[in-house]
């Protein structure tokens, strides 16, 4: 009997992803599986309240999904559907929100090196209280490469280190 052939580049991919939604789990956030544009694709969410933010409340969403290439084009398109999503679904007043913080990121074996660039230029902001950390990952070689902008924003600033923390909790 013959064994439908597999593309190891989708399996390297789908594996993040499943161990990305499990590191989502064990970190307390709500997770589900869908897609975007035909690809399998992880959403996480959590909300952190801390004293430290003088009690303001930090809303975190992350977005996956695995293509068979990042180019700067997906990712800016992945980037603007995630942040657009995040603020329609997010609660609270308009205005009168805490910040919330988008980490979406594409999964592939293959990542121009410009799309590398482009996530880690800078933080994208949407309304003042949306902050955008575009990640790539590189699943090729049996090696994982993670970019992501790693500096601070002058909006939502005080945040910084913690979506770093887990950015690198979730994207290892």
């Amino acid at each position: 009997m013959n064994q439908p052939a597999t593309d190891p580049a989708a399996d390297a991919a789908d594996t993040y992803l499943t161990a990305l939604h499990d590191r989502l789990k064990a970190d307390g956030c709500t997770v589900r599986v869908s897609d975007w544009k035909g690809h399998r694709s992880v959403t996480g969410f959590r909300a952190d309240r801390k004293a430290r933010w003088f009690g303001t409340k930090a809303e975190l969403f992350v977005f996956a999904a695995a293509v068979p290439e990042i180019d700067v084009a997906t990712l800016a398109e992945f980037t603007n559907w995630a942040m657009s999503y995040a603020k329609s679904v997010r609660g609270g007043i308009p205005g009168a929100r805490n910040v919330a913080q988008v980490l979406p990121a594409l999964v592939s074996t293959r990542v121009q090196p410009e799309a590398a660039r482009w996530a880690a230029q800078d933080a994208r902001i949407l309304d003042t209280s949306l902050i955008s950390r575009p990640l790539t990952v590189e699943t090729a070689s049996g090696a994982t490469r993670t970019t992501l902008y790693r500096g601070g924003t002058v909006w939502g600033g005080m945040f910084t280190g913690h979506v770093l923390e887990k950015a690198s909790l979730y994207f290892p």
